[in-house]
């Protein structure tokens, strides 16, 4: 039976020893000491993870009844606090005719170096399962944080919302969820997809990644920033599955270990538009006052995706693990 993470810190040492009993164990909001780096703490971001889990497929041995304890409530806005400020605040906006071109300007600028071109012409199979691991804590429940934007929009929006989701939950066959084409591609390359598996060597900035969808999607006031970061999402998505794709292939790996990136190189080329015209332009000619927080959406993305494929580029250049324990570090099967 999957057990619950291990603490990092005094944060999610008392979470997790709260969430081992029944609700009602913590009071007061977390005690956050400044952490130095609220974009990455280890502590903070796998107890915040732990309190946005509650809102998805739950944690092993905790009492579902915890997702919406006052307590645990106090103490989870107690973590966003330090994580939401180190974001920054939203700036300008952009005309709805412009959303697009401001998005594209936003993932030109960004300084990301590209994860994806390594995988393709270098990577060992080793350091393509460690991407794969990372990616796991978001791709086992990918399109659900973006979803939360659904009932927090009405009109042409929330059909453009809809049309990609429907998309992202395989259009009604089960078999091409998209979450469930990760989990057979885990499979395939002989690691477990059991949600939760790997969350003890998964480090705070790959946490932090998933944890601003969470932050943006679970807070209405936050409905323009998730939209921004779905729509620069799926703009930016399908050149770099091509190349995962192709280094998965360039490793001798099959079709099943593909097949979720090949679905991503023609899905979210359709996807493009719609998310960037259709979404965006549209929720920011629908509600004007939105549009500084739909580019604030994806500078966030931009920025924390752009250090967690540093930090993982900078780890294998040192002939270093990217997990958080590298005793622990899966070896290629």
């Amino acid at each position: 039976m999957m057990l619950p993470p291990e603490p990092r810190g005094p944060l999610s040492e008392q979470l997790l020893t709260a969430l081992s009993g029944p609700p009602g164990a913590l009071s007061g909001p977390a005690d956050v000491v400044d952490p130095v780096d609220p974009l990455a703490d280890e502590d903070l971001h796998l107890a915040l993870y732990c309190c946005y889990e509650l809102h998805y497929g739950g944690l092993p041995c905790v009492d579902d009844a915890w997702e919406w304890d006052p307590g645990l409530l106090e103490f989870r806005a107690a973590l966003e606090e330090p994580f939401e400020a180190a974001l920054g605040t939203p700036a300008e906006g952009a005309e709805p005719e412009e959303m697009d071109l401001a998005l594209r300007a936003i993932s030109e600028a960004s300084e990301a170096p590209s994860l994806s071109l390594f995988v393709e012409r270098q990577a060992d199979l080793e350091q393509v399962l460690e991407f794969v691991i990372h990616r796991s804590a978001y791709q086992l429940k990918e399109a659900d944080p973006h979803s939360w934007a659904l009932p927090r929009l009405s009109g042409p929006p929330k059909a453009a919302l809809v049309e990609i989701q429907a998309d992202e939950y395989g259009g009604g066959r089960p078999d091409r969820i998209h979450a469930a084409l990760f989990a057979r591609a885990m499979r395939a390359l002989g690691l477990d997809p059991e949600p939760g598996a790997y969350l003890d060597v998964i480090p705070g900035h790959t946490l932090a990644t998933v944890n601003l969808m969470s932050l943006f999607g679970l807070h209405r006031r936050l409905r323009g920033a998730i939209v921004g970061h779905l729509a620069l999402f799926e703009m930016e998505s399908s050149i770099p599955n091509r190349r995962y794709a192709a280094g998965l292939r360039r490793l001798g790996q099959g079709e099943d270990a593909t097949a979720f990136f090949d679905e991503h190189v023609e899905a979210d080329a359709v996807h493009e538009n719609i998310a960037a015209v259709d979404l965006a332009g549209g929720l920011a000619r629908q509600q004007p006052e939105l549009a500084a927080d739909v580019l604030w959406g994806a500078r966030c993305l931009a920025e924390l995706d752009a250090r967690w494929a540093t930090r993982v580029l900078s780890a294998w250049d040192a002939g270093e693990s990217s997990l958080r324990d590298p005793s622990r570090a899966l070896t290629a099967p």
